[in-house]
């Protein structure tokens, strides 16, 4: 008996997962695929015009800092590169730029039919080779993205290009290189990142479509695996509920991943109690997590020697009572330590985590940080990216630049006005 055909779902989800494990490993895109990286890695960030950037180009490696005087732009560099993560996610635009009229550049004018807007990109490097996206979207008067291009070692794959303001669609076109028409065009909608819905649209039957799927694949994995880190001291002090274990961007459940982590994963807890010693004052034996009597968890500095509750018992400091630089270090050094597992992210599932690269954007590195503290996780940040597993993005003040100009594996992107 004759198999019925699969529901166009049914293919949608078969085409989806051959795109996603498969494009990296079998499409011989060049000759020289094994000197690009395994991993997929965004190599520069491209902002053409947002906020304060014009025409500007920041190499990234595998850990880049941006230093520079109140007001030139450094927090706005990360937030462009997270921008671009979410949409690579598949995020609709209203969500990734709820203030887009903010992100325009202040003296850009409306053009004749009084739109004004931001563009932002960014190249990869990879197995597909080098990677570029660019992304032109109108902030006003209504917000769409408005062209979208994506190349490959100088090669158009995908344009996109708004035709009929009065819908909500931008034309698409991407390389087919088959005997038939050499592209293929399609609209798609205009609030999402037409690059990530390759996947579903394009077939993956002729080099040309395999390539198309390969670049867009490579640019989406670079993108997407992006925590974007922001310790906040206040919250980190009270007692939280146990859970999942996965660390919040604001690290608040800093103790609950500490009880999953002493168990679960000894070595790391291991470094992170060297990190404390390091960093925190005082003397410190380990790092502990005392479950109270509602259900919660604290997290304690292990002080060691015996405590007033009898001899030989041992005595810890509680994390409420460290200083905010203590915390923001110890929450840091945590997210630097731990990978994509232990991070409350949107992890890339389809590919196998040995083709990923984590990337930890973390504005403020240095914020309320000593010398000694800004040294230690420098120290601690450039040896865990050396590998290619993890990188850093960060924004530091005038002392934590001096200190990365100092680390030999950090680079210090210097702004200005």
């Amino acid at each position: 008996m004759r198999r019925p055909p699969p529901s166009p779902n049914r293919r949608k989800t078969n085409r989806a997962k051959r795109f996603s494990v498969g494009a990296l490993h079998s499409v011989p895109l060049m000759d020289s695929v094994a000197a690009c990286p395994t991993r997929p890695t965004v190599t520069h960030l491209r902002l053409s015009a947002f906020k304060s950037h014009r025409a500007a180009v920041y190499p990234l490696g595998p850990v880049t800092l941006f230093a520079g005087a109140s007001g030139t732009g450094k927090s706005s560099a990360l937030e462009a590169y997270e921008a671009l993560a979410r949409l690579g996610a598949g995020a609709r635009l209203a969500s990734v730029f709820p203030d887009a009229e903010a992100c325009v550049p202040e003296r850009a004018g409306p053009d004749a039919q009084g739109r004004r807007g931001f563009r932002i990109g960014c190249t990869t490097a990879g197995p597909a080779g080098t990677v570029r996206l660019d992304v032109a979207v109108q902030a006003e008067p209504a917000l769409r993205i408005v062209g979208e291009r994506l190349t490959a070692d100088g090669t158009t794959l995908l344009t996109t290009a708004l035709r009929d303001p009065g819908r909500a669609t931008v034309q698409a076109e991407w390389h087919t290189a088959g005997s038939g028409a050499p592209v293929t065009r399609a609209p798609l909608p205009d609030d999402r990142l037409a690059t990530a819905l390759l996947p579903l649209r394009v077939a993956g039957r002729t080099p040309g479509q395999l390539r198309v799927l390969a670049a867009a694949e490579q640019v989406v994995v670079a993108l997407r695996s992006v925590f974007a880190c922001d310790p906040q001291p206040h919250r980190m002090r009270a007692p939280v509920a146990v859970g999942a274990g996965r660390l919040r961007r604001g690290c608040d459940n800093l103790a609950e991943v500490l009880h999953r982590t002493r168990t679960a994963c000894t070595r790391r807890h291991a470094r992170l109690a060297a990190m404390a010693r390091a960093g925190c004052a005082g003397p410190v034996a380990g790092l502990d997590v005392e479950a109270l009597a509602d259900g919660t968890v604290r997290a304690l500095l292990d002080r060691g020697g015996p405590a007033a509750g009898g001899p030989g018992a041992g005595h810890g400091t509680p994390f409420g009572r460290l200083g905010d630089g203590e915390l923001r270090y110890l929450a840091l050094a945590l997210v630097l330590l731990t990978g994509p597992g232990v991070l409350a992210m949107d992890q890339v599932a389809e590919v196998p985590g040995a083709m990923q690269t984590l990337t930890v954007l973390a504005d403020g590195f240095d914020r309320g940080l000593d010398d000694r503290q800004t040294t230690s996780l420098l120290s601690l940040a450039t040896g865990i990216c050396a590998d290619g597993h993890l990188r850093l993005v960060g924004t530091v003040g005038a002392a934590g630049a001096v200190h990365a100009r100092e680390t030999t594996g950090a680079a210090v992107v210097d702004l200005e006005p």
